[in-house]
């Protein structure tokens, strides 16, 4: 029995851990387990010439001259001087055109061809419910960008950069037919390059390509970079679901993967304090910034090797970038490197079609092995009901139905351990305070009765993991960002408005608490009368997604339940006859 009240205990002071993490996070506070705190917007520091021309940390043996700075005149607070030509792009305003497609609003800043803004239309705000979601910005205090360019150049010039002054070479603004073509060109130093967007209806997939020109007379060798430059801000409006264990649902930052060390999350503190441990070469892979159910990713050329780059580029402003070599271009030459963009939402299906491990950005950590099934049972069961609250309703009953000979014999212990209850209590008023004979007692009384004191916990112990990673699956799933299930949920991702859910949910724990036998120890009894309260106050802020599936799965434990103990009570009216 004291393994008994150490579990109770535990769980006990696990929950009260919980309730009081979750109220810190739902007051904009650092969650207590971890993952990263919430910062405020600052304003980027004046760079250094020295910052503005050349990264530090570089590998060796790779170009040097990437120009770090993010020059976009929302974001940017200082001249741009110091950097050999582009002076002329800061004194100039900022342009910014914009193109359509029927999944993707973008704008791109003429300075550098950046993307500057990315509105995904198929996601409301959460915020403003009219207006959609916006994943990449650079105005508002948020700096949120995508950026590409050449670097290598001899000492003295500069090849067309993220900062450089471009020119848009596409009249069409709106996608048409399958997909919509955008360039952009830029010359500088005898070397011109064509900047080339392909968006694709229904996608949010991007080609890009990088078609270099040697204007010279010498042979060039540049390289071509990557980036990805972002504030170190929490993606708040996004993050709604409370941090369980630290789990990925909370994670916003850079990311990287490759066959040799596979996928590789880096905090930007990491990136803050120079800690930050990664890859730095590879020929395949891709690298990211992921957030609560949305990702940015670039893609470089499979089977070219390259080098990676995370770095604090000012205060509370980070990079993740690629440089890649492309070898000599002779004069009068020209070479194309393509990439793949992705600008959008986690969508697992369509992230493994656009290269090998990218789905894994929905990180199920430890359990994936687990929770990979788990979701691909949910999307299968969705296509079938197209509704995905009755969808996680389904699940929880195949889920259920699948662990009822271990839940059985768990109720079993339970319904045994309730009718021998009288005569524990019995055994207690007998002996008193000497545990030993009391201890003796009830082994002998277990012993003929034929009860396991812990056979209730054993099988629950084992579907833990499952229960776990089915967590992690609703709580990751983008697909449940604004799907409605019934009447008051519009939304399954977000908190019940009117808090049905949980309250539905501590009334099921009432009732089963009353079908469990009472704990003999009246200290344990305590624990159990509160415990319905305390998880049911931790419902309150999760996702009504995940307060349904234990609502569903409560329901059924107690008809599960109440079906075993009226099984066990016949018999052992039969067996009294």
């Amino acid at each position: 029995m004291d393994i008994r009240r150490t579990i109770l205990l535990m769980i006990f002071s696990f929950s009260l851990l919980m309730l009081w993490n979750n109220w810190q996070i739902h007051q904009g506070n650092p969650s207590l387990l971890g993952g990263q705190p919430p910062t405020t917007a600052s304003t980027p520091a004046t760079p250094t010439a020295e910052a503005t021309t050349t990264p530090a940390g570089v590998p060796a043996g790779v170009p040097t001259g990437v120009p770090v700075t993010p020059a976009t005149p929302a974001i940017s607070t200082g001249s741009v001087s110091n950097v050999p030509g582009v002076a002329t792009a800061a004194a100039v305003e900022p342009q910014t055109v914009s193109f359509k497609t029927d999944v993707l609003a973008l704008s791109f800043d003429l300075q550098g061809a950046q993307l500057v803004r990315a509105d995904l239309l198929d996601f409301p705000s959460r915020e403003e419910k009219d207006k959609p979601f916006v994943l990449l910005n650079n105005r508002g205090g948020q700096v949120y960008v995508v950026q590409s360019g050449l670097t290598g150049a001899p000492a003295g010039s500069l090849y067309p950069t993220h900062l450089a002054p471009y020119t848009l070479a596409t009249s069409d603004r709106e996608l048409n037919g399958d997909q919509l073509v955008i360039k952009f060109v830029s010359e500088s130093s005898g070397v011109k390059l064509t900047k080339s967007f392909t968006l694709k209806r229904s996608s949010y997939e991007i080609l890009v390509d990088h078609q270099i020109e040697n204007l010279t007379a010498q042979p060039i060798s540049p390289s071509v970079y990557l980036q990805i430059t972002r504030d170190g801000k929490d993606a708040a409006s996004e993050n709604s679901t409370p941090s369980f264990m630290s789990g990925p649902v909370s994670f916003t930052g850079p990311a990287i993967y490759s066959d040799q060390d596979k996928f590789q999350k880096v905090s930007f503190s990491e990136i803050e304090k120079r800690k930050a441990t990664y890859i730095k070469e590879a020929d395949n892979g891709w690298f990211a910034m992921v957030q609560h159910y949305f990702v940015t990713a670039w893609v470089p050329p499979q089977g070219k090797t390259r080098s990676y780059e995370m770095t604090e580029l000012q205060k509370n402003l980070f990079a993740i970038r690629s440089i890649e070599p492309v070898g000599s271009i002779a004069p009068g030459g020209q070479l194309s490197v393509p990439a793949k963009l992705w600008v959008g939402p986690q969508d697992q299906e369509d992230l493994e079609k656009v290269a090998p491990g990218l789905d894994l950005v929905v990180d199920y950590g430890l359990l994936t092995i687990i929770a990979k099934p788990l979701f691909a049972l949910m999307t299968w069961i969705y296509t079938i009901l197209g509704n995905w609250g009755w969808t996680i309703v389904v699940l929880t009953i195949l889920i259920k139905a699948a662990f009822y000979p271990l839940s059985a014999a768990s109720y079993r212990s339970m319904a045994k351990m309730k009718m021998v209850a009288p005569r524990l209590q019995a055994l207690k008023e007998k002996f008193g305070d000497d545990r030993q004979k009391l201890n003796t007692a009830m082994m002998e009384m277990y012993r003929t009765e034929k009860i396991n004191p812990l056979g209730g916990c054993l099988p629950i112990l084992i579907q833990i993991p499952v229960f776990i990673s089915l967590y992690y699956v609703l709580g990751s799933s983008v697909e449940l960002r604004g799907a409605p299930w019934i009447w008051w949920i519009k939304d399954l991702a977000v908190q019940d408005p009117y808090f049905i859910l949980p309250v539905v949910m501590m009334g099921t724990m009432f009732i089963q608490m009353k079908l469990n036998p009472t704990p003999p120890d009246p200290m344990q009894a305590k624990v159990m009368m509160f415990m319905p309260l305390i998880f049911g106050a931790m419902m309150f802020f999760f996702p009504s997604g995940l307060v349904l599936y234990w609502c569903v799965n409560n329901i059924l434990s107690i008809a599960q339940q109440w079906y075993v103990m009226r099984q066990i009570a016949a018999a052992a009216a039969i067996a009294h006859r």
